[in-house]
């Protein structure tokens, strides 16, 4: 299965992707949502700054859910993933703020980061706002 993870621009996470230097993928939310449950090691993640074309892809070397999240279950995940996260071992105020009421995390461990030519993919049916989309192939919504 392929996924297409749209990024905050403005923190060049996919540049960091690329280098090696962010080696994890967390998304939290309140409900399972994408990919909770559809995503697993082998599958390839195309990552994609907001605004932008896709720029780089890596493979799933494996994954990683937590549910029933307290204060304490998710204080500890930010400790053990923060540095693969974000590359410190400080929890960021603002990272605790957007944590807080999140009753599951996944964990998406990446490996062989790579630059791809640059494409655009098309949304439409999967929601302006989405902020990861899983499909059987990216060709689905890549536009030539």
């Amino acid at each position: 299965m392929d996924h297409l993870a749209i990024m905050k621009k403005s923190r060049w996470l996919t540049q960091r992707i690329l280098m090696g230097q962010k080696t994890i993928e967390t998304r939290r939310y309140k409900n399972k949502s994408a990919p909770w449950d559809k995503i697993k090691a082998g599958d390839i993640v195309y990552f994609k700054d907001s605004g932008s074309p896709v720029s780089v892809q890596a493979t799933v070397s494996q994954v990683e859910q937590f549910s029933d999240l307290d204060v304490q279950k998710t204080q500890n995940i930010l400790k053990k993933y923060s540095y693969a996260d974000i590359g410190t071992t400080t929890i960021l105020q603002e990272v605790l703020a957007y944590a807080h009421g999140k009753k599951y995390c996944i964990i998406i461990h990446l490996a062989n980061p790579c630059a791809v030519k640059p494409f655009d993919v098309d949304k439409t049916w999967y929601g302006m706002m989405a902020a990861w989309i899983s499909v059987d192939n990216i060709r689905k919504i890549k536009i030539s």
